[in-house]
């Protein structure tokens, strides 16, 4: 199934993402697409907030060199304009709350910490330590 959404994904020409650069080197990945484009999002804990369309942020990746520096907020800012010039007008994002100070396994989706930086607001909570954000764009 992953394997034919990305086939959709390119076939429709929408990136499936954003990178940000440190000059010539790729500091971070955001992935961000409509939900509609995650299927594997429709039977998850994370099921939809309302029947608004909205865009996902669904994973970020930022090299080992770029850690600890912020860039968390900055891609998530920056995926929230790409979105915005694709036509969004809803952002979520679903990151973990972690309890501990050890990082857990899935902390690709990011953290509400840094969602919360760059203006989301909670918008539902299906269990302790995953909630749902949303940033409206107005």
């Amino acid at each position: 199934e992953t394997k034919n959404v990305f086939k959709k994904i390119v076939k429709d020409s929408l990136p499936p993402g954003i990178l940000v650069y440190d000059g010539n080197e790729a500091a971070g990945w955001c992935a961000i697409q409509p939900r509609e484009n995650y299927p594997v999002l429709q039977n998850s804990r994370i099921a939809p907030v309302d029947n608004e369309p909205v865009w996902s942020i669904v994973c970020f990746y930022i090299s080992k060199k770029y850690r600890g520096q912020g860039l968390l907020v900055l891609l998530i800012k920056e995926a929230v304009k790409f979105a915005e010039l694709k036509g969004a007008k809803i952002i979520e994002g679903y990151p973990v709350e972690p309890k501990k100070e050890t990082a857990p396994v899935f902390i690709y989706t990011g953290v509400a910490s840094s969602f919360v930086k760059a203006g989301f607001k909670e918008a539902a909570r299906r269990s302790e330590t995953r909630p749902i954000m949303r940033k409206n764009i107005t």
